[in-house]
């Protein structure tokens, strides 16, 4: 007599479920790898000074973070645990070595600006701290989709920061590339002329020149302190998470 008992076969996981939007979602803000976690701030200290090189550095990020979280879950059960963070390691440089020669190619001299902080991706700890974390007990979609939410998480603050920076402390945004754009300053080619007496500019904004303060690596410090003192006055939940 044939069993009347029937196997369920496993329910398919969906693709982008609450569980992997969140994993995307969420390093975005409530798990902002910089602001709530504060790690890779060194990085975020040094290359936010123009909008530019923010975010092609955030760019290198998502790449590494991305990539290297896939190929480790690929591997978790072939690495041995003696030696996972040297393959880790491998892994990492691997990729910024590709990132490294595709930009020296590409654009040489946002290369040349950014050439030792993109190695220092090797580094990172939010790169590394990913892998360690997830995708080293994750499948790849998952670690993929985790790898890939960070990467963004750390470039949205860079690129934040960068364009306050830029703004507050050379009048323009994206300076550098193609879609430069002067804003503020003393001269017909800025948008906002703060030195022709009765334009619309200089009736609002006649006091205010450039602070070249903001172009130093400290004023990224208090940026960065003043987008966690928001976020946490916005969210009181995450005050105790760092």
């Amino acid at each position: 007599m044939a069993s009347t008992t029937e196997k369920k076969l496993p329910k398919n996981e969906p693709l982008f479920g609450k569980q992997e939007r969140q994993l995307m979602t969420d390093p975005l803000l409530d798990n902002n790898p910089i602001t709530i976690q504060v790690l890779g701030v060194c990085s975020a200290l040094a290359v936010t000074s123009l909008v530019y090189p923010s975010l092609v550095m955030a760019i290198a990020v998502v790449f590494v973070c991305t990539f290297s979280s896939l190929v480790t879950s690929l591997l978790r059960n072939a690495i041995p645990k003696a030696v996972r963070l040297i393959v880790q390691l491998v892994i990492i440089a691997t990729l910024v070595t590709l990132v490294n020669e595709a930009l020296k190619a590409i654009n040489y001299p946002v290369y040349k600006q950014l050439s030792v902080y993109i190695g220092l991706i090797i580094t990172n700890c939010i790169v590394m701290g990913r892998l360690e974390a997830f995708a080293m007990a994750n499948k790849p979609w998952r670690s993929t989709l985790d790898g890939f939410g960070n990467g963004l998480g750390y470039g949205l603050i860079l690129v934040v920061v960068g364009a306050i920076r830029e703004i507050f402390g050379k009048g323009s945004i994206f300076a550098g590339s193609p879609i430069a754009l002067n804003i503020i300053g003393a001269g017909p080619e800025y948008l906002i002329d703060t030195a022709t007496a009765g334009q619309w500019g200089s009736t609002f904004f006649g006091w205010y020149a450039n602070n070249n303060l903001m172009v130093m690596s400290v004023a990224a410090m208090f940026i960065i302190a003043v987008l966690i003192w928001i976020q946490r006055a916005v969210n009181p939940k995450l005050v105790d998470i760092s």
